[in-house]
């Protein structure tokens, strides 16, 4: 590994909570610390015309978003030509139904997906939390502070594969499907003429990332892409906004947690004593480090050739075991 230092400070801009622009009538909205469910989003205008990088966990949270974006750029959120998911996880596309807009746009994949996920589970799950021990402990820590009751769920009605190309105003934006990655159907968003990219939670920046799906070749490789992009501006799905430093961390790490579980699964180790085993010092400063347990669980599945995902309240728990274990 090459060392700590690579790793810490990677942020290139202020990390507030609001939106930030990035110039050129475009901007992040960003949500300290990035744990889990504070996931960012983005904007990108020209002209009269304006196109949405993801809504947030919430409806209240989407608002507080929406209403910032409409005092940046009024004009622009009177038509919103669409509003892209860039993948199914609810921090990513709960808040759908507040924007106002036509045309909601993801991968095939994406959409399959969300029809598998849902604010209802969500918000029953917090209800029964306090008699589910550890787990509910938890699971209150990571999500209690969403409201998932009422939401309205939308789904897109456009969808893709590979790639697609759209304008808004006479800016060009360009959708790369990249996954199965963190999970089925990942895509970054590229405006060449502003020289940014969102990725979605293809980078977590200063936070461990989670693969819910893999294979991990293809988050390297959509590491690569974005390197390739050579954007001046990174928005990642959660954390500071970075550049190339943030993307090649991200890389190092996927690079780095295959080599160990794979020793180790060669060893005979299971995957809870390879999480426990394998040295993460190197990204002591990065949060919620407990999502090493569904790390080392997909590179297991992946190398044992299986197909067939763990139950997500196991993988929970065995974070939950990790988590208060510290």
């Amino acid at each position: 590994m090459s060392g700590h230092q690579n790793y810490i400070n990677l942020g290139t801009k202020p990390y507030e909570k609001g939106l930030l622009d990035l110039g050129n009538n475009s901007y992040a909205y960003l949500q300290p610390d990035g744990g889990w469910g504070w996931s960012n989003a983005g904007l990108i205008c020209d002209g009269d015309q304006s196109l949405i990088v993801d809504t947030l966990f919430d409806e209240h949270l989407t608002e507080e978003m929406l209403k910032q974006m409409k005092n940046a750029e009024k004009q622009a959120m009177e038509s919103v030509v669409a509003l892209v998911n860039s993948h199914s996880n609810g921090d990513h596309c709960n808040g759908n139904s507040c924007v106002n807009t036509d045309v909601i746009i993801s991968s095939e994949s994406t959409l399959t997906e969300m029809q598998h996920e849902s604010p209802e589970m969500m918000a029953n799950l917090l209800l029964q939390a306090k008699s589910m021990g550890d787990l509910g402990k938890y699971f209150l820590e990571c999500f209690g502070d969403f409201k998932f009751e009422g939401i309205t769920r939308r789904l897109p009605n456009e969808t893709f594969t590979g790639e697609k190309k759209l304008k808004v105003g006479d800016k060009q934006v360009n959708l790369y499907e990249v996954g199965p990655a963190h999970t089925d159907g990942d895509v970054i968003v590229h405006v060449p003429q502003d020289n940014i990219v969102y990725t979605g939670d293809i980078l977590f920046i200063e936070g461990h990332p989670i693969l819910w799906a893999g294979p991990v070749s293809n988050w390297i490789k959509a590491c690569d892409m974005i390197l390739e992009l050579k954007p001046e501006s990174v928005v990642p799905g959660h954390g500071p906004i970075t550049d190339a430093r943030g993307v090649n961390a991200v890389k190092e790490y996927l690079t780095y947690i295959h080599h160990e579980a794979k020793q180790r699964y060669d060893s005979g180790m299971d995957a809870m004593e390879a999480c426990r085993d394998i040295n993460f010092s190197d990204f002591d400063s990065w949060g919620d480090s407990e999502r090493i347990a569904v790390n080392v669980n997909s590179l297991y599945r992946e190398f044992k050739g299986e197909t067939i995902r763990e139950d997500v309240t196991l993988l929970f728990s065995q974070m939950a075991e990790l988590h208060f274990s510290k």
